[in-house]
């Protein structure tokens, strides 16, 4: 990694920022009525329906700031930072964030994050590890 870093540091954080900040408005304004926990059919889709829409996002980012081998992978990580920072308190005081939802979807809903930023991680991972790897053969 350069000092190139400083042309997408506060960007990405931004972006990140910004996607938690438009899902927690989705899940305030109309979380009760996506976010069933009592279907099995319904939770399992949320889980995966995050893994192509995420990875996309991030391989998306991750090209638009045109990175390069392991910047990919500090991408993914400043992604993530704002909304694991914050979820940590939205977890913790779930009831009062989304009262338009019952509390005991609180566990359901941190499980659901954190494999949501996995999913980020994971993807900025691949990225970076790819590129590394061709750098390296040439």
């Amino acid at each position: 990694m350069t000092l190139s870093y400083k042309r997408y540091l506060i960007p990405i954080l931004g972006i990140g920022f910004l996607i938690w900040l438009l899902a927690t408005i989705a899940f305030r304004v109309a979380g009760q009525y996506f976010f069933i926990t009592d279907s099995p059919v319904i939770l399992s889709i949320l889980y995966i329906i995050v893994v192509p829409v995420l990875g996309l996002v991030t391989v998306l980012i991750c090209r638009k700031f045109r990175l390069t081998g392991l910047e990919n992978v500090v991408a993914g990580v400043l992604l993530v930072l704002p909304g694991m920072l914050i979820d940590t308190f939205v977890i913790q005081f779930f009831g009062n964030v989304f009262p338009n939802m019952p509390t005991n979807r609180a566990a359901t809903f941190g499980s659901w994050l954190m494999w949501a930023y996995t999913i980020v991680l994971i993807t900025s991972l691949i990225i970076g590890l790819r590129q590394s790897a061709k750098q390296t053969i040439k």
